[in-house]
């Protein structure tokens, strides 16, 4: 090991054991899982680019042999993957104790196929899966009807027709664009204009048409495709009765559970989502509601305590309501907790309402218990409640009375569907805020600003109210009017001021990852329609801001701009080396360890040029590269492959892909990597 990389050796070591641990899984399902195979070369890939960053050439070498060999296949991959990953293991523990590693000829010469394969060794205990809750249905068990399947089947045909038969008025379009070319040098081109005014009638009226029938056809398959998601909900309800009663008796209470709604379906989706959620509120129920029987015979209660858990359709929605005869909540001393978490201004406190103050519970890390115990310190909290409920598309509430009990109410839809979200704009930066957190709008002049007690606040029509000013923080400059959105969530007023609020779209929201780590308000990353990725604010984040009276900090605008660089890599000891080069030549950089988490940070800030992998999980750097060059605002960003792949051809697919250059992990030059993005950036 070379003494410049000794530094980075636990990084290396740690990534190695954790990829060679998948390794080792994916050994023992080679025969039988036709994807194991392509998931192990990627990993030997990985694995094969770091030893190369770091010059340890018997490792990258095994790696490669290995990837080559699992390509072709044969009887006796399984076998073969087991000792290879033996054998990266034993220079994975020289390279820890600071020895070179040694090559394995005889494995090499195996792995080439110059030697017989040695026995398979018996499998050894495999671990058993995470044990569902008892009366959920499996996780992988979906039995599906086959008429259903079969008018799945002829409407994805009409629509890939409908799709199809576009591409007859994309060309229309497209003779017209020429014809508009060839008139606009004509004598006359009045007649022309004249003429096209006709066409283009014509072609806006066939395109609306269109439109309309591809919209009706995916909506009908949609439609079909969330039926085969829903299921009863009898088995849940039973695993949480089952789970109230043991938890019960293991605390000496007494217990009658009361289920209503089993038959109430609900996308299977959702409802894995939720039991986490609800097992939460079952254990408060148990553990914190009901009393022991002599505290209840005491306070002139039943000795047995009653937990209901009800569901409910109500139209597109389904309700979940889990309720207590226990203990109660007393909103003081809710209040009294916030007040010494830091999470709500003690001026606040005497002011809010028993409703208000119940709704305290749903920050993050609130608890009205000083002590902590097995059954507390366990599970997740309200606020995760609501926020996996939120994530659902739901919104979840609480009441409560000292003395006679609580209860929970989840309210979320019956399918899952992409969300609705509210587009808007501070400076250059675009986001997205979920449009169920948005209740009204409001014009605000730079006038009605005003800060008090260290909080910024708008004055409007006689009220005062908080909100967080994002502009400061994203390090732009506010518009000379903005926008206050104000809305809630789980009960917590939320507010925040934008410039513009660009439109409303339905997307799909993903987690953000590591890529929006720096950024406390963001928690999911979107496309829009358009193809351009955006962060997706949170209404959890906002609202803890809200309630603890500070919004984040500002970020300070730097002097001298340094340029902004965007660095996918999924091997972590060969990200971390290449974030040295950059930042030791003067950029500001942001890492990203897959395709997916490169879109999210493109999503939420501005960069001067992308540098990425190529073999990485999920989206790889081929497909990121093409993404970034269909959407219109990317479409100027420099991009850089930096990939181990060294033939003719790979470099070609890249250059393919829309990348500006390609270098080779092998022969990488720190001075020739930043020369090449201090040009491509217009440094």
């Amino acid at each position: 090991m070379e003494p410049e990389f000794a530094d980075l050796v636990p990084l290396f070591v740690g990534e190695a054991h954790g990829r060679l641990e998948r390794l080792a899984e994916l050994a023992g399902r080679l025969d039988a899982d036709a994807g194991a195979a392509a998931e192990a070369r990627r990993e030997l890939h990985t694995l094969k680019g770091a030893g190369r960053m770091l010059r340890l050439a018997p490792f990258a070498e095994l790696c490669h042999a290995a990837e080559g060999a699992l390509r072709g296949g044969g009887e006796d991959a399984s076998a073969l993957l087991t000792r290879v990953t033996d054998g990266l293991a034993a220079m994975v523990d020289a390279v820890a104790s600071g020895r070179d590693p040694v090559p394995d000829l005889d494995l090499l010469a195996a792995l080439a196929g110059g030697a017989t394969q040695p026995p398979r060794p018996q499998a050894g205990t495999a671990r058993p899966p995470a044990e569902p809750m008892a009366g959920a249905p499996a996780g992988g068990e979906v039995r599906l009807d086959a008429a259903r399947v079969e008018a799945l089947a002829e409407g994805a045909t009409r629509v890939r027709i409908l799709a199809g038969g576009a591409r007859g008025l994309v060309d229309r379009l497209h003779a017209l664009i020429r014809l508009a070319e060839a008139g606009s040098h004509e004598g006359h081109p009045e007649q022309t204009l004249a003429a096209l005014t006709v066409v283009l009638r014509q072609a806006h009226a066939e395109a609306e048409a269109t439109q309309l029938r591809l919209q009706r056809a995916t909506e009908e398959q949609l439609e079909g495709l969330l039926a085969l998601q829903l299921q009863p909900l009898q088995g849940l309800l039973l695993a949480l009765a089952r789970h109230a009663r043991d938890l019960a008796r293991s605390l000496g209470r007494e217990l009658e559970v009361e289920l209503s709604g089993g038959e109430t379906r609900l996308d299977r989706r959702i409802t894995r989502e939720l039991e986490e959620a609800l097992l939460h509120i079952v254990r408060n129920a148990v553990g914190h509601g009901i009393e022991a029987p002599e505290a209840r015979t005491a306070a002139g209660k039943p000795r047995h305590g009653t937990i209901r858990v009800a569901a409910a359709a109500d139209g597109d929605r389904v309700r979940l309501t889990i309720t207590d005869d226990g203990a109660g909540i007393d909103p003081a001393a809710v209040v009294a907790a916030a007040v010494r978490a830091g999470a709500l201004d003690p001026s606040r406190a005497g002011a809010l309402s028993r409703a208000e103050s119940l709704r305290l519970l749903f920050l993050p890390g609130l608890s009205t218990r000083r002590d902590v115990t097995e059954l507390s310190g366990r599970g997740i909290g309200l606020d995760a409640v609501a926020a996996v409920a939120s994530r659902a598309g739901g919104t979840v509430t609480i009441n409560a009375e000292p003395g006679r009990g609580t209860a929970v109410v989840i309210e979320v839809p019956v399918a899952r569907r992409g969300e609705e979200v509210a587009v808007a704009r501070i400076g250059q930066v675009w986001f997205a805020l979920p449009a169920g957190a948005v209740k009204r709008v409001d014009r605000l002049r730079p006038e009605q600003v005003v800060e008090r007690d260290g909080r910024t606040a708008a004055q409007l029509g006689g009220r005062l109210v908080p909100f967080v000013a994002l502009a400061p923080w994203l390090g732009e400059e506010p518009a000379a009017a903005q926008l206050l959105l104000q809305g809630e969530h789980a009960g917590v007023p939320v507010a925040v001021a934008v410039d513009a609020v660009e439109r409303s779209e339905e997307v799909l929201v993903r987690p953000s990852g590591r890529a929006l780590g720096d950024h406390p308000l963001f928690d999911g990353v979107a496309l829009l329609a358009s193809g351009r990725p955006v962060a997706v604010l949170s209404p959890k984040a906002l609202a803890r801001a809200e309630a603890a009276g500070r919004g984040p900090a500002a970020r300070p605008r730097a002097s001298a701009r340094r340029l902004r660089i965007l660095l996918v890599e999924d091997s972590l000891v060969t990200r971390e080396m290449e974030r040295r080069l950059l930042e030791g030549a003067g950029f500001e950089v942001t890492t990203a360890g897959d395709g997916e988490e490169g879109l999210a940070a493109l999503g939420a800030e501005h960069f001067d040029c992308l540098v990425t992998d190529v073999e990485m999980p999920g989206l790889d750097g081929y497909a990121l590269t093409r993404h970034v060059r269909s959407v219109p605002e990317l479409a100027q960003l420099p991009v850089v492959v930096v990939s181990t792949h060294d033939r003719p051809d790979d470099r070609l697919m890249g250059l393919e892909a829309g990348a500006d250059a390609y270098l080779t992990k092998q022969s990488l030059d720190a001075a020739e990597l930043v020369a090449l993005v201090r040009r491509l950036a217009g440094a």
